[in-house]
């Protein structure tokens, strides 16, 4: 990637359009525009100043490309204006790229951490009754039962897919995305600062997206929902939490459910709708209960933690230790000082890491 592609993608990043970027490094808007389409090349004294302007390292200008290009698995339910969309395809990129270089530094098989379809995926789907089968196929084929998924980032992140944080002020829950370098990376983004049940369903509902063919006239949102319901709360637990037939549904039992599966109370309310448990009358009576007291954006109760990826960190962390990477090499990757590295992840994980830290 040449340096005008890189200028012009952490622009991107900081949400910036040239005449700002201009502005802030001391240079006019047509040197930008020149920079950027590789018309000419800015001196060292305004690659500082641009690293100045764009708060980033004068290293990131010249690391070498690693990802060719970057798309949406599904679009529909990423609709972001373009400007905001632009920002985060920029930022995902120079994650993606600094993931690829500790993995390639850790390591010269490139297929050792790729994510790999397991069989019989991605399968194809007509109803929901098969969208529901499919997420017993997926559980069945990772081995994981029928019990709660303790941490489902953790397990996204061992079968091989990358999971990241995105901080973005617009409405963005979470969405996959193919990479390509030599082959395919799948990517899931989510939004930062998210409710844990909120952002479980929403990585599921990715998952669903991913492992999915629907036909016919199945709606692959819908279809991608229902599977995130599924995979969360099989149908079998559904039935033995609620029993097969109910009237309604208590507060304080929906809340227990929601702390024991990560999934939730609205979503349990649909749950056991969508598989006949409760009445469509019934549901539609506790949602409207739920709007009443305005629990359909705040539902009752501390709300669940959410997950954080750890695989990035823990291979930096790793080569860090073993001499592998210097501190300046771990801090570029991390994209902040270790210092304060280390004090996110006490204040995180409690103060002991502080203690062993220091």
């Amino acid at each position: 990637m040449s340096i005008g592609e890189r200028i012009k993608q952490a622009r991107h990043m900081r949400g910036l359009n040239q005449r700002e970027l201009a502005k802030g490094a001391g240079v006019s808007a047509q040197a930008i525009s020149k920079y950027e389409r590789d018309l000419d090349v800015p001196g060292s004294g305004v690659l500082i100043r641009l690293s100045k302007a764009l708060g980033i390292g004068i290293e990131f200008f010249v690391r070498p490309k690693r990802v060719t290009k970057i798309t949406p698995i599904y679009r529909e339910h990423c609709s972001l204006p373009r400007k905001a969309e632009t920002a985060i395809l920029a930022k995902i990129l120079d994650w993606l790229e600094k993931y690829l270089e500790i993995e390639g530094i850790l390591s010269t098989d490139k297929d050792e951490f790729r994510f790999k379809y397991p069989e019989g995926f991605p399968c194809k789907i007509s109803s929901m009754a098969e969208v529901e089968q499919a997420a017993v196929d997926l559980r069945r084929a990772w081995d994981l039962g029928l019990d709660s998924i303790e941490n489902l980032i953790g397990l996204l992140e061992d079968k091989g897919i990358k999971v990241g944080f995105i901080e973005t002020d617009n409405d963005f829950n979470a969405c996959t995305f193919n990479a390509e370098n030599d082959g395919k990376i799948v990517v899931i983004i989510t939004g930062d600062n998210m409710p844990g049940d909120r952002q479980r369903f929403s990585l599921a509902r990715e998952l669903g997206h991913l492992m999915l063919e629907p036909s016919g006239n199945l709606d692959p949102e819908k279809a991608a929902y229902r599977f995130a319901g599924a995979f969360l709360v099989p149908e079998a637990i559904a039935q033995f939490e609620l029993r097969d037939k109910r009237q309604t549904l208590g507060d304080y039992e929906l809340h227990i459910l929601k702390d024991k599966y990560g999934l939730s109370m609205q979503a349990w309310i649909y749950r056991a709708r969508d598989l006949g448990i409760l009445p469509e009358e019934r549901a539609t009576a506790i949602f409207k209960k739920f709007r009443s007291m305005g629990w359909h954006l705040n539902e009752p109760g501390e709300s669940l933690p959410s997950e954080r990826p750890m695989r990035f960190d823990r291979l930096v962390m790793g080569a860090l230790a073993e001499g592998i990477i210097s501190e300046k090499r771990a801090t570029e990757l991390l994209g902040k000082p270790l210092q304060q590295f280390f004090s996110e992840a006490a204040e995180e994980h409690g103060g002991w890491l502080a203690a062993v830290c220091n």
